[in-house]
């Protein structure tokens, strides 16, 4: 059972963070924008998370993090949150005065539904010149497709991602949410670059990320293929299309073992050191790179004859001790026993804490951000009311 009683928290991660003193406000939903965010939080920006009264909708993906969501948990931690309607008068005047001492503006709503609430990117940079404006969409902000709507499957299939992945007998979704996530990282990287801009000019920037070009961008080398080469690869599983063997083979408990075979010495080491098996190596049907991934099936199915025959940890070792690069094919269960695993402390909105995959970036020795929690729906609405209302006839 999750435990409960996480610290007093400041308003927002470490006081000491290289973003700290930074403001962000974000009318985000779901994935990617929250993502982005997300990172500058980790980093001791504050972040301010704008919402509808029901809330963001990933509030409701799922249950599974003590009763609140999942992906709600991993992106919302130490950030504040305030149910504004910018419609109204009253909260789009207080909008306005939250942008004017704002470094960063992120949002994720349709194309165009924010500045037709007044808030365009030219009067948004002539509010404050300084602000740095990163939009995020599902297939860009203008042309034929900027009105589709964008969720990370439908981006996945749209892209040509799916039609690479799978196995050749039937495709398959990258199983999680890659282009989501792919793009707010991406959003991440941009606003920082943006940050360094206006550490140099002193002005603010305004960007663009869509779901659909951070997904086309990583289709680049099977578009070549496809336009320049022979033809884009198949969905080949667990095998890599151009180099044999790389894949997973089955041990006799059952396991998948994933091995990498990336020259001939390697090669060499697999057949005589952890096979056991020096006619393989001496085999003219497997004496180059080439020649293996033209009898691919005959190749694998040698070297599976032989670790049916032994345990994972046994083949394991056999790897290690011939210097063979090998991952087991793990399960999500598995990762918390993983020896590279790092955990960090999370909260959910009602602070019960949860062990997760700690964030990836590690400053010198530092330990993982200190335990925030995710903000219950407008629970920080009142104080941000009285932090920002504007002045008597200010904007």
């Amino acid at each position: 059972m999750p435990s409960s009683g996480l610290p007093d928290l400041p308003k927002n991660a470490p006081a000491d963070g290289p973003l700290a003193g930074l403001l962000v406000v974000s009318i985000e939903q779901a994935v990617a924008a929250p993502l982005a965010s997300a990172r500058l939080a980790a980093a001791g920006a504050r972040v301010i998370k704008i919402e509808r009264s029901e809330g963001d909708f990933a509030r409701g993906y799922d249950s599974a993090a003590s009763g609140d969501s999942s992906y709600f948990t991993w992106l919302n931690q130490g950030k504040e949150s305030a149910v504004i309607d910018f419609k109204d008068a009253g909260g789009k005047a207080l909008l306005w005065a939250m942008l004017a001492r704002a470094d960063v503006l992120i949002q994720n709503l349709s194309p165009g539904a924010l500045a037709r609430s007044g808030f365009d990117n030219a009067a948004l940079q002539a509010h404050n010149p300084r602000l740095i404006i990163c939009n995020i969409s599902g297939y860009g902000d203008s042309g034929p497709a900027s009105k589709k709507p964008a969720y990370d499957l439908l981006v996945q299939a749209e892209s040509g991602l799916i039609s690479v992945s799978g196995s050749p007998d039937a495709l398959g979704r990258i199983g999680v949410s890659i282009c989501d996530i792919g793009t707010g990282v991406t959003a991440h990287a941009g606003i920082l670059e943006a940050l360094i801009k206006r550490g140099i000019t002193q002005r603010g920037s305004q960007l663009s990320v869509s779901l659909f070009d951070v997904s086309a961008e990583w289709m680049m080398v099977p578009y070549i293929h496809a336009h320049y080469g022979k033809g884009a690869p198949a969905p080949v599983g667990l095998r890599h299309p151009s180099i044999a063997p790389y894949g997973a083979f089955e041990c006799g408990d059952g396991r998948l073992v994933l091995i990498s075979i990336q020259n001939e010495r390697e090669w060499q080491r697999l057949c005589v050191d952890a096979l056991d098996a020096p006619w393989m190596a001496a085999n003219e049907a497997y004496m180059s790179n080439n020649a293996r991934v033209a009898n691919r099936d005959a190749l694998e199915a040698d070297i599976t004859k032989i670790t049916k025959g032994m345990s994972a940890g046994e083949f394991s070792e056999r790897l290690t001790a011939a210097r063979i690069a090998f991952g087991m094919v793990n399960g999500a269960a598995d990762l918390q026993s993983h020896p590279a695993m790092r955990a960090a402390t999370y909260g959910n909105s009602a602070a019960d804490s949860l062990a997760l995959p700690a964030h990836p970036i590690l400053w010198g020795d530092a330990e993982p951000m200190p335990a925030t929690k995710t903000p219950k729906i407008g629970e920080h609405t009142d104080a941000i009311i009285a932090e920002f209302s504007p002045a008597e006839g200010d904007r």
